[in-house]
């Protein structure tokens, strides 16, 4: 921004330049000028500062983290309201994100992934001893500073835990957050606390080991769905020389059931250390099972999780590696090898078959009863929960699902009913939600964004907006949606729609001092051209060489925008007035109106009406010279002849 377009927010906050930019803010680096010391500025478009659910949200998170001080959490100072919207001040962090380091590095090594996990942990267990849950953990909220530290930012959609008014800014089915690193209670919409806050922080950690994150799709909602569904490929099958103890960890963060999470961030920092001091840690070690070819998955058992997958699971997403296939972990037998273990595994088993049954009938057990047992009623737990209660109860579980207006994967019905007695060991089917009937998603592309907002929330969606530059659509106006028109998604899904922010903008950059031919390169390279050159007289800047630009020096404009150069043609001249004639006195005051000084020489005159008058001076009257110049000047000095008196006798 040029000095003379410099915006300052309150009277206080100078805003220099856009450091990046949300989902629904913008965030600049700024001066405060009370206190003399950067900050950076968070500003909400202006577009949605008129609508009230996002300025809630806005000062709710101002009010969330302001009482967050910790020195992994990046701290918040103040917050208003100035030129038609609103903004956060917080604390600048110089460094970069997560996110970034992962995608230009790759994974990390497993020790430094824990060590930014237990400062991420620090942060989130002071947060939640506060009562607030940050509900947005992602690498791109994490900054990494110049000297190795962590700070969690952008508690954007943190609330209080013992807040009851959120009903009043969350419509029904609508979650928030990033789909990468949800929790599967916040992709069901259901309330969470803060072991979803470890479920993403388990995301973040595999992504930092592995190099992606567990979970990819083509859409939010097919992500979220896997969240819910399906389990991750263990990190050591991805790298086998990952440690056990670092990936049980990992799998222990990322347990489906929020039970078999670690109880708390701090617990979940204090196994990092441990296991970073070489110490025996809570979770222990996923123990892999057998494969078996035929299978989908196989579940191994841990102490800590029922639900971490050892068996086979694709993840074909990003140009990431295909790990459907496992044989590599298996020895090689001849297939005739492998048939006849099988021929004879068969035989043993029908053998032993035979002799069960005639052991039976000896002993008169052929009429045995089977033992009785209470179907216990699971009607309105989720899948996972009915299928541990019914199989802890000796049950079988078989599924069936139906269209529901019931969340997906709650139970809705089940055969026998609860209560009814039924063999130990029969099966209970289960009727489980698949969610309503999938509707058709409107088309919002070049509506505008209240418009398309209205259309989407009508036909039962939740709205998530984005902001993007464009240069061929109006700005307000929807270029991208996701999914896409007319593409079948259930009723309270999320559609994404990304708004036009305008035409791109190129930061004009310093070229004052530099010579004419390197200050057109360097606005050239930034997408700018040279309109004209203008000239102007200067003390300080060499001839040829930039006194300044306009637009000026960090002004924000269109890509292509003529900037006009004004190039010094050296020290402005001043004119030698004529000062013969004049007597000494009147001569130096001419000279010092325009800046020159004066240099006398005397010379004796016989006249006494020269005396004191300016005989002649150098340089010659009209002469252009630079500002400070000396002037010479020759004055006339009379002296009366001296009388000579002849001496008497």
């Amino acid at each position: 921004m040029s000095q003379q377009n410099q915006v300052i927010f309150n009277g206080r906050y100078e805003l220099h330049r856009r450091l990046g930019r949300g989902g629904m803010a913008e965030v600049y680096l700024a001066r405060d000028q009370l206190l003399d010391r950067p900050v950076a500025v968070k500003v909400l478009f202006p577009a949605l500062a008129t609508d009230a659910g996002f300025v809630e949200r806005f000062r709710r998170e101002a009010q969330a983290a302001a009482n967050l001080q910790h020195p992994n959490i990046v701290s918040v100072f103040d917050w208003g309201e100035a030129n038609g919207t609103y903004f956060i001040v917080m604390e600048y962090v110089e460094g970069h994100t997560l996110a970034d380091t992962i995608r230009e590095e790759g994974r990390l090594h497993p020790d430094r992934a824990a060590e930014i996990t237990a400062d991420i942990a620090a942060a989130l267990g002071f947060a939640h001893r506060n009562r607030v849950v940050h509900r947005d953990v992602k690498p791109g909220n994490v900054l990494l500073t110049r000297d190795g530290g962590v700070k969690v930012a952008d508690f954007g959609i943190a609330r209080a835990l013992s807040d009851s008014t959120d009903q009043s800014l969350t419509k029904t089915g609508s979650v928030m957050g990033t789909a990468t690193y949800f929790s599967p209670e916040q992709a069901r919409g259901a309330p969470v606390d803060p072991r979803s806050d470890i479920y993403s922080l388990g995301v973040v950690l595999y992504e930092m080991t592995t190099g992606h994150p567990p979970f990819a799709g083509d859409s939010a909602v097919a992500i979220a769905y896997k969240h819910v569904q399906e389990n991750p490929v263990p990190p050591r099958r991805i790298d086998p020389s990952l440690p056990e103890t670092l990936e049980a960890i990992t799998l222990k963060c990322l347990a489906k059931n929020p039970a078999n999470r670690y109880p708390s961030a701090q617990d979940l920092r204090a196994d990092l250390r441990r296991y970073l001091d070489g110490g025996r840690i809570m979770a222990e070690p996923v123990l892999a099972a057998p494969m078996d070819p035929g299978a989908t998955n196989v579940m191994a058992p841990t102490a800590y999780d029922q639900t971490a997958l050892v068996g086979r699971q694709g993840y074909d997403a990003d140009g990431y590696e295909d790990y459907d296939d496992y044989d590599e972990y298996e020895d090689e037998e001849p297939k005739r090898s492998k048939w006849f273990l099988a021929a004879l595994v068969v035989l043993l088993l029908l053998l032993a078959g035979l002799l069960f049954l005639l052991a039976s009938n000896f002993a008169g057990g052929g009429d045995e009863e089977v033992p009785q047992v209470t179907v216990p009623g699971v009607v309105g737990l989720t899948l996972e929960e009915a299928r541990t209660t019914l199989t802890d109860a000796g049950f079988e579980v078989e599924v069936k699902n139906e269209a529901s207006e019931q969340e997906p994967g709650t139970v809705i019905g089940q055969d026998p009913e609860p209560g009814v007695e039924a063999d130990e060991g029969s099966t209970v089917t289960l009727t489980v939600s698949q969610g309503p009937e999938p509707v058709l998603v409107p088309n919002v592309v070049g509506k505008p964004a209240q418009e398309a907002n209205q259309i989407l929330t009508d036909a039962g969606f939740v709205v998530e907006q984005q902001f993007a530059e464009n240069d061929e659509v109006e700005e307000g106006v929807v270029f991208e949606q996701s999914p896409p028109a007319e593409s079948e998604q259930a009723p309270g899904s999320t559609v994404t729609i990304v708004i036009s922010s305008g035409a791109g903008t190129v930061t004009v950059p310093s070229v004052a001092g530099l010579p004419e031919a390197d200050a057109r390169a360097a606005l050239e390279g930034a997408g700018l051209t040279v309109g004209s050159v203008q000239q102007a007289a200067s003390n300080d800047v060499p001839a040829g060489n930039v006194i300044r630009s306009e637009p000026g020096q960090g002004a924000e404009v269109a890509e292509g925008t003529a900037v006009t150069l004004i190039v010094s043609s050296g020290p402005e001249r001043v004119s030698v007035p004529n000062v013969e004639g004049l007597n000494e006195q009147a001569a130096q005051s001419q000279l010092a109106n325009v800046g020159l000084s004066a240099q006398i020489t005397d010379q004796q005159v016989a006249n006494p009406g020269q005396d004191g008058v300016v005989l002649s001076q150098s340089p010659g009257a009209g002469t252009q010279v630079n500002p400070g110049a000396t002037v010479s000047l020759v004055v006339g000095r009379f002296r009366e002849p001296e009388i000579t008196v002849p001496g008497g006798g």
